[in-house]
């Protein structure tokens, strides 16, 4: 291995080849090999292998052991990753030679660096996947169809698919595309004619995409043997075509339809290019139709033709887009609005080259637009000079105007009530309803609502209203805004407040009045009959010690009968305006009192009556009307007594946070509360046969102790009793 004629050789080889032994130490090697490999090494003969290229991978290694007992190897691509992170792609072929006699002398390596060709084939199959372009093949002679990888991918078939010529032409959706592709391969197949075209496959997952086919047929001797070419798939870009297409279709029909003119004007050469459109807009024939600018500067309207150019001047300067509105005047003295707007093209230094641009007749929008000002104008005459309050109120609550007459009502100049929402001076207990209602009106659920509601004025009175408020909606249908009408009724409720406490106070006149004819009727009455019993008894007897002692109870009948009366008198001073006067009154006292005048009826059912009530204890409330409750009270237990037993009588009184309670028990028939509980206060209602009983007693003891405002309960059992409990104020 030695020789000199193989050194010379080994050196000067144009490929990398390396000569080691059986240690994987350079015995030879080329000059190719020192360059590419050696790391910068200037000689590397007996210097190992390894250490000349300490990056050299475990696998390699191994490869190199398997080499040296006699097992070649050839690597067409190897990726080596260094430790600095460098990639380095090696192609190599590796042999043993040997000795004399067939021992191992050592291994032969040529060895290529292919980097760049690795990297260059990476670059180009990612640019194909990214672009997705699959290459295929069909070997006519072997029969045997061809797909790559990205060609499978857009099919959608497994990775090991092995296509034939009938299944890859039936992936071609079924009808014109399927009928196009076999038609272009039984042509290539009998002339060699190449294709290009845009067809649609339907996938192994049953999606349609639209695919570029490419081929060409390989043509020996008049004899197809090789069909082959690229398959792209363009789906996305396609269908965004076709969309594309769909809508310069619609915008031509649109243009045509609106009656919109396209026009395009070239600046260098003066050439004006209109569509039919544009002539129908000018009232100019096309034959008429001189194709330059000054045709389009004759049809503008004179008092419109300088705005106009300067506009057009601007826009070719670059200063303004061209946006305009000018009028034309047509060949019969027809004027027309037209609205232009165009871009300008310009090249690399700014010049413009050409204008293209649109017109279209807007003259029924100016004359709408004009009709609406006059509108508009009446309106604002109407709003402001109303002799209602007028508003337009924001979706927000603000005021976005007001008038005159609002103002007044409320007190506030318009500046100031500009700043305020109508929350701002809207009384709190009628905002609820208000917001309810306007939220239905933001919801759509109404069009309008009226309420009687009242505002604060600015001086803080109350200004009583009567609102109609009204949605009104843009263009578009949206809610733009409120217009509420104000109406000021304050005199009319402030008349009405009066006629409701007018009849306030008549009906408390009449419940006075009632009360006063039952105090008369109920409370005279038991002092008369108290009077004729005493003046009976008076009459009969004929003892001196018992005759005085009935003189004695007549004079205090009397006086109770005085002390009633003064309490009427009381009853009968109602003024207008004004309720009974509800002072102090001691509770024992008026208690006491009253026993007193029914003592003769009392000691007549031979009744017991305790009394614990503090002597202290006063509440608020009506004399004639504590009077009246309790004679009614005493009355009534002695009426409805049981023939059974004596009757017993308990009254007491305690008080209970800002209330005095007043508790009067008695032992008497007692009333079936499930059967007349409903209707025990009720005008006219009995519940005892008794040939005294009118049923007017307790609904008039009831309304007294509520005009007090005081209340009454009842706990009763038949048989057993009734305890009536009232509670009274103390302040």
């Amino acid at each position: 291995m030695e020789t000199l004629p193989l050194n010379f050789l080994i050196k000067d080889s144009p490929a990398s080849i390396a000569i080691v032994d059986p240690n994987m130490h350079f015995i030879s090697h080329s000059k190719t090999w020192l360059n590419e490999f050696a790391n910068g090494h200037s000689s590397i003969i007996g210097q190992s292998y390894y250490d000349v290229i300490p990056d050299t991978p475990k696998e390699l290694k191994r490869i190199h052991k398997e080499c040296l007992e006699g097992k070649p190897n050839v690597n067409t691509g190897y990726k080596l990753i260094h430790s600095n992170g460098a990639v380095q792609w090696l192609k190599w072929k590796i042999n043993a030679w040997r000795e004399e006699d067939e021992t191992v002398g050592g291994l032969i390596i040529v060895q290529e660096d292919i980097t760049e060709e690795k990297r260059s084939q990476e670059l180009l199959m990612k640019a194909k996947s990214v672009a997705r372009i699959g290459g295929w093949e069909m070997d006519m002679v072997a029969n045997k169809l061809y797909w790559t990888q990205v060609t499978r991918e857009i099919h959608e078939v497994p990775t090991d698919y092995v296509p034939n010529l009938e299944e890859g032409i039936n992936f071609y959706k079924q009808g014109k595309s399927r009928d196009t592709i076999t038609l272009l391969v039984s042509r290539a197949m009998k002339d060699g004619t190449p294709w290009d075209t845009e067809l649609q496959i339907v996938t192994a997952k049953g999606r349609e995409l639209w695919v570029r086919a490419k081929g060409e047929a390989e043509v020996i001797n008049g004899k197809c043997i090789r069909i082959y070419g690229t398959f792209q798939d363009i789906d996305e870009s396609k269908r965004t075509a076709l969309e594309y297409q769909k809508v310069s279709d619609r915008l031509a029909i649109a243009t045509s339809a609106a009656k919109i003119g396209i026009w395009d004007y070239n600046v260098v050469d003066n050439i004006l290019v209109w569509d039919d459109n544009m002539y129908d807009l000018y009232g100019v024939a096309q034959k008429d139709f001189i194709g330059a600018f000054e045709a389009w500067e004759a049809c503008v309207h004179p008092d419109d033709k300088e705005k106009s150019l300067k506009e057009l001047d601007m826009a070719l300067a670059g200063t303004k887009e061209f946006n305009t509105e000018f009028r034309v005047v047509l060949s019969d003295g027809e004027i027309k609005h037209i609205k232009a707007k165009s871009t300008v093209k310009r090249d690399e230094e700014g010049n413009p080259l050409r204008m293209i641009g649109a017109n279209w007749d807007i003259t029924k929008l100016k004359n709408t637009q004009l009709e609406l000002l006059r509108s508009q104008e009446s309106f604002e005459g109407a709003f402001e000079n109303s002799a209602v309050g007028m508003a337009i109120v924001g979706l927000d609550g603000k005021w976005i105007q007001v008038n005159k007459s609002l103002c007044k009502s409320l007190g506030y100049r318009k500046s100031e009530l500009l700043k305020l929402t109508f929350q701002d001076i809207t009384h709190p207990d009628d905002l609820d309803i208000d917001l309810k209602l306007l939220r239905k009106l933001i919801d759509g659920k109404r069009k309008s609502y009226q309420i009687e509601k009242r505002y604060f004025h600015k001086n803080g009175s109350i200004v009583s209203a009567v609102l109609t408020v009204t949605a009104v909606k843009n263009i578009k249908g949206a809610l733009s805004h409120f217009i509420s009408q104000v109406v000021d009724i304050s005199s009319r409720i402030e008349v009405q407040d009066k006629l409701t406490k007018l009849l306030d106070i008549t009906s408390e006149q009449n419940d006075s009045l009632l009360n006063f004819a039952h105090i008369v009727s109920h409370n005279l009455r038991s002092h008369s009959s108290n009077l004729s019993m005493l003046a009976g008894f008076l009459n009969k007897e004929e003892n001196e010690e018992e005759q005085r002692n009935l003189i004695g109870m007549l004079l205090d009948a009397s006086e109770s009968l005085n002390e009633t009366v003064l309490h009427l008198n009381d009853v009968v001073q109602v003024k207008a305006g004004t309720l009974e006067e509800m002072i102090p009154v001691n509770l024992f006292k008026t208690i006491k009192d009253v026993k007193k005048n029914l003592g003769v009826l009392l000691r007549e059912k031979k009744a017991r009556c305790s009394i614990d009530v503090p002597t202290t204890l006063d509440i608020i409330g009506i004399p004639a009307y504590l009077d009246s409750i309790f004679l009614n009270l005493f009355t009534n237990s002695i009426k409805y007594s049981s023939p059974e037993r004596t009757l017993i009588l308990k009254i007491s009184a305690s008080k209970i946070d800002d209330t005095i309670q007043v508790s009067f028990s008695d032992n008497g028939l007692g009333i079936d509360l499930d059967k007349h509980g409903d209707k025990l206060f009720g005008m006219y209602k009995t519940f005892h046969k008794h040939k005294d009983a009118k049923g007017i007693g307790l609904f008039i003891t009831k309304n007294q102790i509520e005009a007090m405002n005081g209340r009454i309960e009842v706990e009763s059992k038949v048989g057993i009793g009734t305890t009536f409990k009232i509670f009274f104020q103390i302040n």
